[in-house]
C-alpha cells in the first residue's frame, strides 16, 4: 500500500497529480484497442477533479478521511436525497465510485471501499433512471399559460404587492428554456446574467458551482429572446427592490426581502403548481421535466450529444448521449 499521508491532508492536490499520469491511465477498465496507454485529456481531467472535489468535500463533512472512509459512507454519498430525489441518478452515482475506486487501486488499498461499494449495490439492483418525461410544444405554451400572474393592481398597497409571484413566474421561464436545475435556479447570481444581447435576442447564463448544488459544472447557456422578456422585467424590478427596501444579497430569485436562499421545496411546490393548473399529469412533473423538454429540444433542433453535454453543464459527453424522453400526459381530471 503507498502512504496515504498526502491523500488525506490534501486529497484533491493528491488527485490532480494523479490525474494526468499514466497510473491514472492504467487503471482504466479498458485499454485502446491499440494497446497504448493514453493519458486524459485537459477537459475530461477538469471533470474528473471536480467529481473529486465534490465527494472529498462530502468526505470532510462526515468527519472522515479518504483512507478511514468505508463502503457504507461511499454508498451514502451516491444515495443521497434532496427534496424527495436523488442528488445522483444511478450512472453518475456509478460514475462517482468508479472514479474512487481507481484512486483505491492506485493506491494498493485492500480491501477497496469504492468497489466494496460498487458490488454491494450491483449495477443491476440500482434504480433505473426512467425515460425523462417532456412536454408536447403545446403542453409547453400551456404551462407558459398557466405561469403565477400579478394580482390585480386595484389590489396593491405598495408597487412591491406581489413581488414572488412575479419572481416564481420569471424563475419558471429561465427553467424552461435555459434548462436549469432546481439547485442551479435558485442559486443564480446576479453577475451569471449576461448583458451582452446576441443577434437573435438571447443572453448567456454563466453557470457556476458558486451557491448551487455540488453536481453542478460551470457552463454556458443561452436564454432565448422569450425568456429574456420575462427575465429582465424582473431583474429591474428587482433592482428596484435593492434601492427602495435595501434587498441585500446576489440571488436573481431571492426567497425574501432579507436576500435568503429559496429551497428546493418551495421551488418544488411552484413548479406543480403551475402544472396543475395547466391540466398536466402531476404524477412526474416538475423541474426535471421542464430540463428534459430544454434538452429534447436542443437534440430535435440538431445539436449533438457534445453540445447538449455542455449546455446542460454535464459531467462527460456519454451522459448527454443516455437520454431518453417520453411525453407527459394531459391530467384525466382535467
Amino acid at each position: 500500500m503507498k502512504n496515504l499521508t498526502s491523500w488525506d491532508s490534501d486529497p484533491v492536490q493528491a488527485f490532480k497529480e494523479f490525474v494526468g499520469t499514466d497510473a491514472f491511465a492504467k487503471t482504466a477498465q479498458r485499454l485502446p484497442a491499440d494497446g497504448m496507454l493514453r493519458s486524459v485529456s485537459g477537459e475530461s481531467a477538469r471533470i474528473y477533479i471536480s467529481m473529486f472535489s465534490n465527494v472529498s468535500a462530502w468526505i470532510a463533512e462526515q468527519d472522515k478521511a479518504f483512507s478511514t472512509v468505508t463502503h457504507g459512507d461511499l454508498a451514502r454519498f451516491v444515495n443521497r436525497v434532496d427534496g424527495g430525489q436523488r442528488v445522483l441518478n444511478s450512472k453518475i452515482g456509478y460514475r462517482y465510485l468508479r472514479l474512487l475506486e481507481r484512486c483505491y487501486q492506485h493506491l494498493g488499498v485492500i480491501p477497496n471501499p469504492a468497489k466494496q461499494a460498487i458490488l454491494a449495490t450491483d449495477r443491476t439492483d440500482l434504480p433505473k433512471d426512467d425515460a425523462g418525461r417532456t412536454l408536447s410544444p403545446d403542453q409547453l405554451q400551456r404551462f407558459f399559460d398557466a405561469l403565477p400572474a400579478d394580482p390585480p393592481r386595484r389590489r396593491r398597497v405598495t408597487a412591491f404587492d406581489g413581488w414572488k409571484r412575479r419572481r416564481d413566474r420569471a424563475m419558471q421561464v429561465v427553467m424552461a428554456l435555459a434548462g436549469l436545475r432546481v439547485a442551479e435556479a435558485i442559486g443564480l447570481l446576479v453577475h451569471e446574467v449576461g448583458h451582452q444581447v446576441a443577434l437573435d435576442g438571447s443572453v448567456d447564463l454563466t453557470i457556476t458551482p458558486e451557491e448551487k448544488h455540488d453536481t453542478s459544472y460551470e457552463h454556458i447557456t443561452p436564454l432565448p429572446r422569450d425568456g429574456v422578456a420575462e427575465l429582465r422585467p424582473w431583474l429591474d424590478e428587482r433592482e428596484r427592490m435593492v434601492k427602495e427596501l435595501a434587498l441585500p444579497g446576489l440571488f436573481v430569485f431571492p426567497a425574501n426581502v432579507l436576500g435568503g436562499k429559496m429551497t428546493n421545496k418551495t421551488v418544488y411546490k411552484q413548479i406543480r403548481a403551475t402544472f396543475e393548473r395547466a391540466g398536466l399529469d402531476m404524477s412526474r412533473a416538475g423541474g426535471r421535466t421542464l430540463r428534459n423538454t430544454f434538452a429534447k429540444g436542443q437534440l430535435d433542433n440538431g445539436a449533438s450529444p457534445d453540445q447538449l453535454k455542455d449546455v446542460l453543464g454535464l459531467a462527460l459527453e456519454r451522459s448527454a448521449a443516455d437520454y431518453k424522453f417520453t411525453r407527459i400526459k394531459d391530467d384525466p381530471k382535467k
